[in-house]
């Protein structure tokens, strides 16, 4: 997928509310991240690993992938 031009620098992109982690240069659904960045619950990683992503409580996406949205915290 294309990098979103509000995260055009990162490759990992967390949503808040699911505690997912998005690849941006695998993952091929715009419409989810579009919709994280609309919402204003987008995350970007610094740096940008899944490493880093996973130590703050994120999970890897994967298609077909749900989790119960919950309010974010910040």
């Amino acid at each position: 997928m294309d990098h979103h031009p509000k995260f055009e620098g990162f490759r990992f992109i967390g949503d808040k509310r699911t505690q997912l982690v998005y690849d941006l240069t695998t993952w091929e659904d715009d419409d989810v991240v579009n919709e994280l960045v609309d919402a204003g619950v987008g995350l970007g990683f610094g740096p940008d690993t899944l490493d880093e992503a996973r130590n703050r409580g994120y999970t890897l996406a994967t298609p077909g992938k749900k989790r119960m949205l919950r309010t974010p915290r910040s």
